[in-house]
């Protein structure tokens, strides 16, 4: 998919500010109403996820924080670096992948849902905070994140799940439409972006590319394995966690990167090299968990 992205944009120069904007305001609210609505999900698996998730983020929030002032990185690139390690790809890489090591397993996709919809209200909430922080006031942020449709279409899936309100059909068969086109429509997104720039070899970017990485696929599952023994957490649950922190960098750093023109080239080549590396990372991942 991310080959077609790459092939369709040599060929016709597509518009990423256009793509952008149908994942941002369509498809990505759509999947998550969705899910949210149809996924059964137990008080108690939720309240392990939330809590598993909170402390999770915490710890690597610290980390990236450390490794930015240790390695000196600049002001602007910063909000970009903290978004490629924070923001990691649970819906059109995590989902996928839950369903295949679990065989499609009810539970941990409930596990991945609720992860799903934590990484879906960050971006649209402290990415949108992080990568405008440096330029404009609280007000202007404020404004810009309450423009974000994800940050309803959660509370209106769970609303509307909880007290078991049906969605007429003149409605139903749209979000389907939009739904079903998320998974396609953003790794195609993905493809346009890559294609349109060169792997750079300048050796800062290359290093904070690796930092990311580095953060992002070996940090991440060595602080989830961490959280879920400090919390006494196990089984499935345990596995299916430890697995979905071991995922590359999110398509929305990018995403974000172009809809508010915050380093583009890093936030699009951090996904593309941890990408590549998770081939080998995320399979490691999955053998030592068992």
């Amino acid at each position: 998919m991310i080959a077609l992205g790459i092939t369709l944009h040599r060929a016709f120069s597509l518009d990423i500010k256009t793509l952008s904007k149908l994942n941002f305001y369509l498809f990505s609210p759509a999947i998550m109403f969705k899910l949210l609505y149809t996924t059964e999900v137990s008080l108690q698996s939720a309240v392990h996820v939330m809590l598993f998730f909170l402390v999770f983020m915490l710890l690597l929030y610290g980390c990236v924080e450390l490794a930015i002032r240790v390695r000196g990185i600049e002001k602007g690139r910063r909000g970009a670096m903290r978004n490629s390690v924070l923001f990691y790809n649970s819906a059109n890489y995590g989902i996928p992948l839950n369903e295949l090591v679990f065989a499609s397993n009810p539970f941990t996709l409930s596990v991945q849902v609720l992860i799903m919809m934590m990484q879906s209200l960050l971006p649209n909430t402290y990415g949108i905070y992080s990568v405008n922080a440096h330029r404009i006031t609280g007000k202007q942020i404020v404004r810009t994140i309450l423009k974000q449709p994800v940050i309803y279409a959660i509370p209106f899936g769970f609303l509307m799940r909880g007290f078991d309100v049906p969605i007429p059909h003149a409605l139903q068969v749209p979000v389907d439409y939009l739904a079903n086109a998320f998974i396609g429509v953003a790794l195609i997104t993905l493809g346009v972006q890559l294609g349109s720039m060169k792997l750079s070899l300048r050796s800062l970017m290359l290093k904070d590319i690796l930092l990311s990485c580095s953060l992002r696929l070996i940090g991440g599952p060595l602080l989830a394995s961490l959280v879920v023994w400090m919390l006494g957490i196990d089984g499935l649950m345990a596995k299916a966690l430890i697995i979905s922190s071991s995922v590359p960098t999110s398509l929305s750093s990018v995403l974000l990167a172009v809809e508010f023109d915050n380093e583009q080239d890093f936030a699009s080549q951090a996904v593309l090299v941890s990408t590549l590396l998770s081939m080998v990372t995320v399979t490691f991942v999955i053998y030592v968990v068992g």
